[in-house]
């Protein structure tokens, strides 16, 4: 018996290696968002040609459009370290301070979620992204002092769903906003060509499509079901066709329009128990066993994008395509 079939780590460290290989490295790379890839490419091309750190860098949008992987290629192009953190780790004001004095000059700085940091470390933010400084307070009561830390020069970018939550003190520091847009099935068909070839994964142009179309515009979704029809191909010892891939979405619960288990609960519940709507999200989402934050930031998004649901100063209402998908008749009134 070879080493690699005794050696039970073998698969888990070779996964972990594809995983890694699906993130493209540089915005050449990088497919879609090719508006907001002009425009760091120029922001970041003429930083290096004034030898100086490029100017903070907001990433706006939903889940899964590749925040976190710009803010690695922002990294890579411009040849510096990067250090990664998320705005609910960083709670007080300490915790912050100590991130940032332990920058190195250059360095991109990573904050996910950013929108989720408390206040006090987001006005001790607003002096660092200014003038590269933080006033760290020495002593307590009437006695206390304020004592200036200057930081290295560094680039911050920040990464929110939700860029309405973030101050305007803070949003304004950023020298440049991406917003990005959720991805066309043409796009789509890049990514899981791409992802399949690095996984191994033979998949026909119709199998690429099919992915493609099931995604909902989105590559993190892509890529996620794309692992599913490979894990079906290869536990039913088929060949990634499209056959397999149809086999391994009906398993998973995701329809021909990309709506899961989740989405189908919302548009069901909507559609037989409130004849349609109109109705309130707390109400909707107690029929259904979900949170608000969760119907409103995950579900509803795509839900709205489809056609299938609206939002009206009474609540949500069922479009008459969410009728028609879900074979219905739609009531007179």
């Amino acid at each position: 018996m070879s080493d690699a079939v005794t050696d039970p780590h073998a698969g888990s460290a070779a996964e972990i290696a594809f995983e890694g290989a699906l993130r493209p490295s540089t915005l050449d790379e990088f497919v879609g968002q090719s508006k907001v890839r002009g425009q760091l490419k120029l922001l970041l091309t003429a930083a290096t040609l004034q030898g100086r750190t490029p100017d903070h860098i907001l990433l706006a949008g939903p889940p899964g459009l590749g925040k976190t992987t710009l803010s690695m290629i922002v990294a890579e192009e411009t040849g510096k370290p990067l250090r990664m953190s998320s705005g609910p780790a960083i709670q007080h004001s300490g915790d912050l301070a100590a991130v940032l004095s332990s920058l190195t000059p250059g360095e991109v700085l990573f904050i996910d979620e950013i929108h989720r940091m408390a206040r006090s470390a987001e006005e001790m933010l607003y002096l660092a992204m200014e003038d590269f400084r933080i006033d760290i307070m020495v002593g307590k009561g009437a006695g206390a002092t304020s004592v200036p830390l200057e930081l290295s020069p560094f680039t911050l970018v920040g990464a929110t769903t939700r860029s309405g939550l973030l101050p305007n003190p803070l949003r304004d520091r950023f020298g440049f906003t991406a917003h990005l847009e959720f991805y066309a099935t043409e796009e789509l068909e890049q990514v899981v060509a791409r992802a399949a070839a690095l996984l191994g994964v033979d998949l026909a142009s119709d199998g690429v499509h099919e992915i493609a179309s099931r995604s909902r515009g989105t590559p993190r979704i892509a890529n996620r079901l794309l692992r599913r029809v490979r894990d079906f191909a290869l536990v039913h010892s088929e060949r990634a066709d499209i056959s397999a891939v149809r086999g391994a979405l009906e398993l998973y619960d995701v329809d021909e329009r990309g709506l899961d288990r989740l989405d189908r609960a919302v548009m069901e519940t909507l559609l037989t128990r409130f004849a349609g709507g109109p109705v309130g999200l707390g109400t909707l989402s107690m029929s259904v066993g979900e949170e608000p934050e969760t119907v409103e930031s995950v579900v509803e998004p795509f839900l709205v994008r489809a056609g299938l649901i609206a939002r009206t100063p009474r609540g949500r209402i069922a479009t008459a395509e969410a009728w028609r998908h879900f074979g219905m008749a739609q009531p007179s009134s």
